[in-house]
């Protein structure tokens, strides 16, 4: 079965790199400068997928890797998209799928290189495969890919590979709109 075969490499590639020496090295330089890199497990994804909370927002989840060459060079767009889209309304958080060693290496300097600013977290799963269910059935656990939820939690734009920045906005504005239609026509002063 295909299914959780590129993440369960992934995570093999990953290890044996860490072992090995070859991570990217942190060109941060001090631990003071990274960026926050939160580890989370299987149910904690879950929960960051469907958050608990009245007010809902669209929010874009993007699983990624250091060592991923597309993953990388798809990192400047979802940067630029965070900031062009966080004070409309997106949520949006990454999701590395690195090794867990490099929580505080290789994932903080990559994020502060790239002037990243969106929550993000490190997957610490010892079987893939609940995790890639979690997300989507239709994903084989290839890197990168990208999720857009809607505000009640449905998947309505995926990409695996390096995003279409073009189509991920035209998903991102189409959301917002409905947002704000919902919003506008929802009765006032109604708990």
């Amino acid at each position: 079965m295909r299914v959780g075969y590129s993440i369960a490499i992934a995570l093999v590639l990953s290890a044996a790199l860490s072992a090995s020496g070859l991570q990217p090295k942190d060109q941060g330089g001090s631990a003071k400068s990274v960026a926050d890199v939160r580890e989370v497990d299987l149910e904690g994804l879950k929960k960051l997928l469907v958050p608990d909370g009245a007010v809902k927002k669209p929010l874009l989840v993007n699983f990624w890797a250091t060592w991923c060459d597309p993953c990388r060079e798809e990192f400047p767009d979802l940067v630029k998209v965070d900031a062009d889209y966080r004070a409309k309304g997106l949520n949006f958080i990454a999701i590395s799928l690195d090794d867990e060693t490099d929580i505080k290496t290789a994932v903080p300097a990559f994020l502060k290189e790239m002037k990243a600013t969106m929550p993000t977290y490190l997957l610490n799963v010892s079987d893939p495969e609940p995790a890639i269910l979690a997300v989507d059935k239709e994903w084989g656990g290839a890197l990168p890919a990208t999720f857009l939820y809607d505000a009640h939690g449905r998947i309505v734009f995926k990409h695996f590979g390096r995003v279409k920045t073009d189509e991920l906005r035209q998903a991102i504005e189409k959301e917002l709109r409905q947002g704000a239609a919902v919003t506008a026509a929802a009765p006032q002063g109604s708990d």
